[in-house]
């Protein structure tokens, strides 16, 4: 079973991210934590997975057939032959 706290260090490398980033966005309140024993940091799972859940690309709300869709980030033209 998957563990519900990640450390700080856990969550920056699943999000691509630096740690202090981490500590932003939990400043932020856009990440849940919690300290444990001796000050330690440590971020819930699931505010990870919700982070990443709002923020994916294409997404429309709860709109379940938006996923897997390309989006086009700069128009395309056509090529000359």
């Amino acid at each position: 079973m998957d563990q519900p706290l990640l450390r700080v260090k856990e969550a920056a490398q699943l999000l691509k991210v630096s740690k202090w980033t981490i500590y932003r966005w939990i400043d932020e309140g856009r990440l849940g934590a919690t300290k444990i024993g001796g000050g330690s940091l440590r971020t819930f799972r699931l505010s990870v997975m919700s982070l990443v859940e709002e923020n994916r690309t294409g997404l429309h709300g709860s709109d379940s057939t938006a996923r897997g869709r390309v989006v086009r980030l700069r128009e395309v033209k056509p090529t000359k032959r």
